[in-house]
């Protein structure tokens, strides 16, 4: 396609309407989304589109050309600033392997939530047992009764004794 590479040679653009069409497969086979489902949430985002034009972004002889609004609005539903979404797909990386990343970075940020909730309770507690001392052993038991396990409820008790892990 013409504008798709440098002048004099066949090396693609960094940022291209050719990336954008390969990005939009990859990011929506990445999700397990159909043509028709993508076609769908663009239009929820504001800029009608159908399955046909999600085909013919992605495989089309020519290609379908994206307008700004439309772009917008993959970015949007994709949750990727423009300028990834124009960006080169990754080599090596196929769609189960992204969707493995995809994975990891969303349970990464689960474990980063988590954590910090963790932080907040357990300093909470440790000030509570600072102030009363007697009540040490039935946070304990309320930690077993609640884990099930004497193993689990004795780190966690442990856990909070210390002041958790910024301490």
């Amino acid at each position: 396609m013409a504008g798709d590479g440098q002048a004099g040679g066949d090396v693609p653009l960094l940022y291209s309407e050719g990336n954008a069409a390969a990005r939009v497969a990859l990011e929506r086979e990445v999700r397990g989304w159909s043509t028709i489902e993508l076609a769908q949430r663009v239009t929820k985002a504001g800029v009608k589109m159908n399955q046909t034009a999600v085909w013919r972004i992605e495989n089309g002889e020519p290609r379908r050309r994206i307008n700004l609004d439309e772009a917008l609005a993959l970015s949007r539903v994709f949750e990727l600033p423009l300028e990834e979404l124009m960006s080169p797909p990754l080599e090596g990386l196929d769609a189960g392997v992204r969707r493995l990343v995809q994975e990891a970075v969303e349970a990464y940020f689960e474990t980063r939530d988590a954590q910090d909730r963790l932080h907040g309770a357990v300093i909470a507690i440790a000030q509570h047992i600072e102030a009363q001392p007697d009540s040490s052993r039935a946070i304990h038991e309320q930690c077993l009764r609640l884990m099930g396990e004497e193993r689990d409820a004795r780190t966690l008790t442990e856990y909070i004794e210390g002041g958790g892990y910024y301490q």
